[in-house]
């Protein structure tokens, strides 16, 4: 085998191998794309739901408030007129959640005390599960935008990198169609580069797989 047969044969086991490489490659980037696809498409979905979630909670916790503040304007009413029976009739519907803040601002003497709370609604102890829930639920939506964001990024990264495939794919044939030796190499090299530098930026990525 004369030289020029040998660079000859060389040079298209590069190209063959380039080829090869780069199609396994762009395969499995596209799949890495689809992958965090669905991903940030889950992510999504959690979001809407955590925040659809979250609005009934603190459509909850509204409706809750309003119960809360009509029997206690009911309750201050029966109490300043003075009538017993009634205002014990109120302060026995009070709600679980409202008995403490009602408890502390009693405690504080409203009616002699300038300095007292206006009202039990002001003060640290009351607390409605539904709005904690509400909050806590509203930052998972937001936790979840993120995600999204940060999939949506990540697929399109993997995007990227299969164009960067297809220009080695490129390079890899062009150079098979070539018979100088000079052009041919110099494409090798390029594609060979790109496919490198794309390989160990991927290096650098999460991978998402299904089992």
């Amino acid at each position: 085998m004369t030289d020029e047969i040998r660079r000859e044969h060389l040079l298209e086991i590069a190209a063959t191998v380039l080829l090869a490489l780069a199609a396994i490659a762009t395969a499995w980037a596209t799949y890495q794309s689809s992958r965090w696809h669905g991903k940030q498409a889950e992510a999504q979905s959690a979001s809407i739901a955590a925040r659809v979630e979250s609005t009934r909670q603190g459509n909850v916790a509204n409706r809750q408030a309003q119960v809360d503040v009509s029997l206690f304007t009911q309750w201050i009413d029966a109490y300043v007129r003075g009538e017993t029976e009634l205002t014990n009739f109120y302060r026995r519907r009070f709600r679980d959640e409202f008995e403490p803040a009602f408890e502390a601002w009693v405690a504080t003497k409203p009616l002699r005390n300038p300095d007292a709370p206006l009202s039990p609604f002001v003060l640290p102890q009351y607390k409605l599960a539904a709005t904690a829930d509400a909050e806590r639920l509203e930052r998972e939506a937001a936790a979840f935008s993120n995600h999204v964001k940060t999939n949506i990024a990540r697929a399109d990264n993997y995007l990227l990198a299969v164009v960067m495939f297809a220009m080695a794919l490129f390079f890899a044939a062009v150079s098979m169609r070539l018979r100088s030796h000079g052009p041919r190499i110099a494409l090798l090299a390029m594609g060979y580069a790109i496919f490198i530098g794309t390989v160990v930026w991927l290096a650098t990525f999460p991978v998402s797989l299904s089992i």
